[in-house]
């Protein structure tokens, strides 16, 4: 039996589930795309090839080799799109949530059937169909669960918004002894730029006190101001927006000391190693075309 516990966004890491990308299937069409930078790369005859994505995750289970991380994968599905574990499922201390997402990637939690057996099914939990929430979304943190979400009574026309408030007050039912605090995020279903599908897309936090925070990700500034002060102003990097369109927030830390982070993502990777940080540098940037990468592609199951 796996024994679940993630209390944290960096306690050292010791088990995870990291998606695959053999077998993708045709590029989707246009109206299919799921968020707008997909949209962009399916337009301009860029979206990523199986290949190269399959070289990029690879060299993300190396470093979780190097590091002694027990690595799961997805069963294959024959042309069906499995990087982001982090959408599917996600573990807050030794509860592991399924999901409410979109109806066409249902398949994806299936695949994983070999790590759900050796959970004590007493610890799975379900959401109401009315509670819509995805892992990209959420960020157990201590004491607290950091929840992006989108308030606006206009979320279903926002294929971008993933998590509803419903599910926020479900997360609080499910654990009255920590502090949900919700993020009101940005949304766009046609411009990458302005759009935070979760809220790692626009925040991170990361050891040592530090956290990574892109302002115009939120749509209330005292929801910004609130974390700034949580983590201190000299503690957060602040990203800009094309930095958030190539999502330097959403790095991924095996504990507090050592993160995998994008080869390409120059100005955050000084800032880590210049604060301390061992920076494990990956080719992310084809799978970053569908707007997700290290984080969204991970799903940890056991930190110390």
């Amino acid at each position: 039996m796996i024994k679940l516990n993630v209390n944290d966004e960096i306690s050292r890491l010791r088990a995870v589930v990291l998606g695959r990308a053999d077998s993708n299937g045709p590029v989707p069409k246009l109206e299919d795309a799921y968020d707008p930078k997909s949209a962009e790369h399916i337009k301009a005859g860029t979206y990523p090839k199986d290949e190269d994505m399959m070289k990029e995750m690879e060299a993300v289970a190396e470093v979780f080799k190097k590091y002694d991380v027990k690595v799961f994968r997805p069963d294959s599905i024959e042309g069906y799109n499995q990087i982001f574990t982090r959408d599917i499922a996600f573990v807050i201390e030794d509860k592991f949530i399924k999901a409410n997402i979109l109806e066409d990637r249902s398949k994806e939690i299936d695949a994983i059937h070999s790590v759900i057996e050796t959970i004590d099914a007493s610890k799975i939990i379900e959401f109401p169909e009315n509670a819509h929430i995805e892992g990209g979304d959420v960020m157990p943190w201590g004491d607290y669960i950091f929840v992006g979400t989108y308030y606006g009574d206009d979320y279903p026309s926002y294929i971008t918004a993933r998590t509803n408030m419903n599910a926020v007050k479900h997360l609080q039912k499910l654990f009255p002894h920590k502090k949900v605090k919700s993020f009101n995020l940005k949304k766009s279903n046609t411009v990458a730029e302005d759009n935070s599908l979760h809220l790692d897309c626009c925040f991170q936090p990361l050891g040592q006190g530090k956290a990574i925070i892109h302002k115009e990700g939120f749509l209330i500034e005292e929801e910004y101001e609130w974390l700034v002060d949580f983590f201190g102003k000299e503690n957060c990097f602040h990203i800009t927006k094309q930095e958030m369109y190539n999502m330097n927030s959403n790095i991924f830390s095996i504990s507090p000391e050592v993160v995998i982070s994008e080869k390409n993502f120059t100005r955050l990777n000084t800032w880590l190693r210049d604060n301390g940080f061992t920076v494990e540098e990956v080719p992310y940037a084809e799978i970053a075309k569908q707007e997700g990468l290290l984080r969204c592609s991970t799903m940890p199951l056991i930190r110390d």
